[in-house]
């Protein structure tokens, strides 16, 4: 093999493992995402307004809290984060929707945390 065909592999592998990280990065956030959008398929035809804050949930570090309100999740951030931050994991949660037909939208809500919509 040449060397230039080498380092074209070298760049492609360091390239998808680049593209990878958020999905690292995010895993069990997804995790319990993709559960409570399951569960509007299945369990629930909607979490309530106020009820559904008995189904919060929070990845393991405390790092994100997750709760429904509605046919709506609720993604926040639980440290100090600004915008840019926020913008990438509504990025990356938008992105990992993509083409699931149970999710319409995934927005940032005016007071700045990201929503899921499963609204019908």
């Amino acid at each position: 093999m040449s060397k230039v065909v080498k380092s074209l592999l070298v760049c492609i592998v360091i390239l998808v493992s680049l593209c990878s990280c958020s999905n690292i990065k995010y895993r069990e956030l997804y995790g319990i995402t993709d559960e409570f959008v399951e569960k509007l398929q299945t369990t629930y035809q909607s979490y309530g307004m106020l009820g559904g804050m008995e189904y919060t949930k929070y990845t393991k570090d405390k790092e994100y809290k997750v709760f429904p309100m509605g046919r709506l999740i609720n993604v926040r951030i639980e440290r100090y984060a600004d915008d840019d931050e926020y913008e990438s994991l509504r990025k990356a949660l938008e992105s990992h929707y993509s083409g699931d037909r149970k999710v319409n939208q995934v927005y940032r809500n005016q007071a700045g945390t990201i929503m899921i919509d499963c609204r019908n």
